[in-house]
């Protein structure tokens, strides 16, 4: 999220644009008409020659409509950006359209049972969306997490994987995630992202809440979760089940990201919605009014102003950023 000149002229090498046909029909986008965004090639050069001591913010920002489904078309003047309360003035605007890496964070543990076929049908779907150059990886875990399949294009290796998957054991959530944000930094890819599927709870980890909460503060990662509860009134639900919703609420809305509470038979529908968001997200970038190298944790916050004629829009974004320190 946070860059100097070189990872900025990278990053800002994307296509601009994503017409409405990439939406499909079930998840075809609202109408927006916009004038036409410029060109890959032209935003990189009207981006601005940094100085040493300058930075620039870039927030990855995704808006959906009432019906979940991404929204494209908006334009720098239907977003306004808050640094600690302070507006800000967008410098950088376009819409991304480049390579993903993500990791899938998938279940595996005894409570799983039942929801293992559809959980395996959601990963399914949610690789439909990918793209040629998206590289993914699995990471599965019961009472320890592995990495089953390392960084790879080629995703039905993972399925093939997740095929022989059985549900045993108990279950290190938290491991889990930590061990696939560390898997992440092996890729070259600007935009990361995880994909958990699990069904809460936590019995196993070695590492805390506080420590994953902090990890992934400090990551440039997207988390996407599908969580899979038993009722609030289910006999046998234990106390770790029963946090497992608000963990995982808390850790994917700190992203940009978004959690799904589902049922089982949602899961595929879900999965896809997850895939074509995270392709479809806008980038605003800005240089903060304040300056100062303090390495002190920034609250971002994005207000939508939307064409008029357009039903309530919402937002998603990371919610903050560490400004960079001497």
């Amino acid at each position: 999220m946070f860059l100097g000149g070189r990872g900025l002229r990278k990053l800002l090498a994307f296509a601009i644009g994503i017409g409405a046909g990439a939406m499909g029909g079930a998840y075809a986008q609202v109408a927006v008409v916009p004038r036409p965004l410029p060109t890959a090639v032209e935003v990189a050069r009207t981006t601005p020659t940094l100085r040493v001591d300058s930075h620039l913010v870039l927030v990855p920002v995704s808006v959906c409509d009432p019906q979940n489904r991404p929204v494209t078309g908006l334009e720098k003047e239907h977003f306004k950006i808050f640094d600690d309360k302070v507006e800000q003035t967008i410098t950088q605007f376009a819409m991304e359209d480049e390579p993903v890496a993500v990791g899938l964070v998938f279940d595996i543990s005894g409570s799983m049972g039942d929801k293992l076929r559809l959980s395996r049908m959601a990963a399914s779907k949610f690789f439909d969306t990918a793209n040629p150059e998206d590289e993914f990886f699995l990471v599965e875990f019961n009472d320890q997490p592995r990495i089953v399949v390392p960084l790879t294009r080629d995703f039905e290796e993972i399925q093939n994987e997740l095929t022989f998957s059985q549900s045993k054991g108990r279950t290190a959530l938290l491991d889990a995630i930590f061990l696939a944000l560390h898997e992440l930094k092996r890729s070259s890819k600007n935009r990361k992202a995880l994909l958990i599927i699990s069904d809460g709870g936590d019995n196993a980890s070695r590492y805390t809440e506080l420590e994953i909460r902090n990890a992934v503060r400090e990551s440039d990662v997207l988390i996407y979760a599908m969580g899979v509860y038993e009722s609030e009134g289910a006999r046998g639900r234990t106390p770790e089940e029963a946090a497992g919703p608000g963990l995982l609420s808390e850790l994917a809305e700190q992203t940009g990201g978004r959690h799904y509470p589902v049922n089982a038979a949602e899961m595929p529908d879900i999965a896809a919605k997850i895939g074509i968001e995270l392709r479809n997200r806008y980038v605003l970038g800005y240089s903060p009014t304040d300056k100062q190298r303090d390495g002190r944790y920034h609250h971002v916050l994005i207000k939508l102003v939307p064409p008029k004629g357009l039903p309530v829009l919402k937002a998603y974004w990371r919610l903050g950023y560490y400004a960079p320190s001497d």
